[in-house]
């Protein structure tokens, strides 16, 4: 049989598989069988409702926002009012779609109830849920308190347990689902002044392993993200702390954390978007 000559590259870049690129002598070009493949994403995510938790800025608002951008409407909430209807606003203005913004705080298991009720008496159907809160303080282990402890199962951990248990029902019901669970490296591997990270992330993924196994047969599918460093106010905040605490520069403690990455940079919002947004596709489950 005769070899044909075919590339097939798949890099993650402004949008899931939005720089898929088949090299063909004979194929489409490349600008459009881009303009085929964004508009086969669309439509795979068209008419979808998806909730992203805390997604007021930073990489939930690029989350958000990119869902959006592909056809799904959104369901957005945050503490900060002020801070989450401009959001709402920009990603209605972006993408033309609906854009629901709720004000909640995730360690109220009463204002989850209400979120979830909400979008779901809104829109009749709840299809994605990406789970995504603000991070912990830096610190080590002899300087967090009990108080530390208490509050960061609640915010990171229990949060994704509340959410995960009122919209599972709904998703069963209609044999389709996405979870995602924004965790981080640390969950796989600790981190230096991130104890709390550390520690509950990790337990966010094997939640998320143990519910892949238990709700795939409904159609239901989860799945951990774990960004590495990503250039966010958060991850700043971070650099500040340890800065502080080692008595280095800002500058010079990312300057470590470029030179730990094989690309010698970190990774921007939307990159980490993109996975994300990948793993909601109704295309190829299997893979999912």
């Amino acid at each position: 049989m005769r070899a044909t000559n075919k590339t097939l590259e798949i890099p993650f870049r402004s949008c899931a598989f939005e720089s898929l690129i088949v090299h063909h002598r004979s194929s489409y070009s490349r600008q459009r069988y881009q303009r085929r493949l964004r508009r086969w994403l669309v439509s795979a995510r068209k008419g979808r409702v998806a909730i992203v938790t805390g997604s007021s800025k930073g990489m939930r608002k690029a989350i958000a926002l990119g869902l959006a951008q592909e056809g799904a409407k959104i369901v957005m909430c945050a503490r900060n009012r002020e801070q989450l209807n401009m959001t709402a606003m920009e990603i209605q203005h972006s993408a033309n779609t609906e854009v629901l913004a709720i004000v909640a705080d995730l360690t109220r298991r009463d204002d989850i109830k209400a979120l979830m009720s909400k979008a779901y008496t809104r829109f009749g159907r709840i299809d994605i849920l990406v789970n995504n809160t603000g991070g912990p303080p830096s610190s080590t282990f002899l300087e967090t308190s009990e108080e530390d402890w208490d509050g960061v199962v609640n915010l990171l951990l229990m949060s994704v347990v509340n959410c995960c248990r009122e919209v599972i029902p709904i998703m069963q019901k209609q044999k389709w689902g996405r979870i995602i669970n924004m965790t981080s490296f640390a969950a796989k591997q600790p981190a230096e002044r991130l104890i709390l990270s550390n520690a509950i992330r990790a337990g966010i993924f094997g939640l998320s392993k143990t519910l892949s196994n238990e709700l795939a047969v409904d159609g239901v599918l989860v799945n951990s993200v774990c960004p590495g460093w990503t250039l966010t106010t958060r991850v700043e905040e971070l650099a500040k702390a340890q800065a502080k605490a080692t008595g280095n520069s800002q500058e010079d403690v990312i300057c470590m954390w470029e030179n730990s990455i094989p690309l010698k940079r970190l990774a921007q919002p939307k990159e980490i978007a993109a996975l994300s947004h990948f793993r909601c596709v109704n295309t190829f489950p299997f893979f999912l």
